[in-house]
This record gives structure tokens, sequence and C-alpha cells, in this order.
């Protein structure tokens, strides 16, 4: 995400209405979430965790995730009530030093950044060695990504997404050397065929 992007969409001025959509639609919102869950280091591990994207912090929060990076303040603001600490910034210039966090986890937000590779090494700058990063992603190809596509225009939300295919996230994440990736697509909905993917990746 960016802050161009955010200065034109309503993330700002509708961010109560974003983080209700986690309660009207609350079966979906837990498959993904549980999806992602597994792939999240045990909070035992006592591992330190950065969510790019936050949001509302309604993924970091469940999941144990105490940071978070968001450029849309409204949205930051419902974060930190959660008791997030974000860092205001975009994926593509993180605010934050090399090798810093264990783990990183992107929910749904590739597909608001002006520059996804750009995003990934910056990514990937930010992980400690054999960090993880883990991705959850609408693929463009399969039917829900399709519906999301037709009615893009029309959505206050997803207006300005572009929406990519699992091989195009899988290249660009062997491109750039990423190691020991894994995905895993999980069904939302009768008859799904695996919209939603998580996908895994070490430095």
């Amino acid at each position: 995400m960016t802050d161009k992007t955010y200065s034109k969409t309503p993330f700002d001025e509708y961010a109560e209405e974003y983080d209700n959509w986690y309660d009207e639609n609350k079966k979906m919102y837990e498959l993904e979430l549980e999806a992602i869950k597994k792939f999240i280091p045990k909070p035992e591990k006592r591992k330190k965790g950065l969510e790019i994207g936050v949001g509302t912090g309604r993924f970091a929060k469940p999941l144990g995730i105490e940071y978070g990076l968001e450029p849309s303040k409204s949205m930051a603001e419902i974060a930190k009530r959660r008791g997030i600490y974000v860092y205001e910034g975009v994926a593509e210039n993180i605010p934050i030093d090399d090798k810093s966090f264990d783990y990183v986890l992107m929910t749904t937000t590739l597909c608001f950044l002006n520059d996804p590779i750009k995003g990934l090494k910056e990514i990937k700058r930010i992980l400690k060695p054999n960090g993880k990063l883990i991705i959850g992603i609408i693929d463009k190809n399969s039917s829900l990504g399709k519906i999301y596509e037709s009615k893009k225009k029309k959505s206050k939300f997803y207006k300005y997404a572009k929406f990519y295919s699992l091989n195009e996230v899988l290249n660009w994440l062997k491109e750039l050397r990423y190691k020991n990736i894994i995905y895993e697509p999980i069904k939302l909905y009768k008859n799904d065929e695996g919209s939603f993917i998580v996908i895994s990746a070490e430095k």
C-alpha cells in the first residue's frame, strides 16, 4: 500500500466500515485467520513479528503479532486501540532497520502495492537470517478473484487494487531468492476451488 493509493481511496474515511466487514463476513474471516495461523511461529517461541498493511489489526491481534506497518492514519488508530504498535509507512520503503524481525505477515496487501517486487525486497531486508514471510492472497485466476476483479470499479476498497496469480507471486519470490517456498489454497465457501492462498517463504 502506498501514500498515493490511500490519498485517493476511502481507507481513512471508511476505516470503521472496513473493520466491520470482518464481523459481517465472520465465517470467511475465520477461515482466513485459521489458515494463516498454521504458518505463524508459536507464541511460546517468542518470535518478533510484523504485519505489513496491518489495517485495523484484525489479523495481527488474534495472531499475536505486536507490530504493524500502515499508511492510513485512521486504520492505524484502530489497530493501536487493539494494542498493536504501528509504524507509519509503505511496504516499498519500510522505516525499519535491517534484520529486525523474525517473521513478516502480509494479508491481501500485495494487491495494493505500487511496486510489489520492491516491497518484497524491502521485507527481505528487514527479516533476520532465515526469517519467514507469510503472504495471504486472493488468486486473480480463482473464482473469487474473478468476482473481485469484475466488481472492482464499484468497490470502495478494491477500486485501486491489482490482483495477482499464485504463479506470479511464486516467480517473484524465486527471483528474489527466497527459499523453502510452500503454499496452501483455502476454500472460503461452497464450491470454492481454493481462492485464498497462504504462501510461506524464508529469507
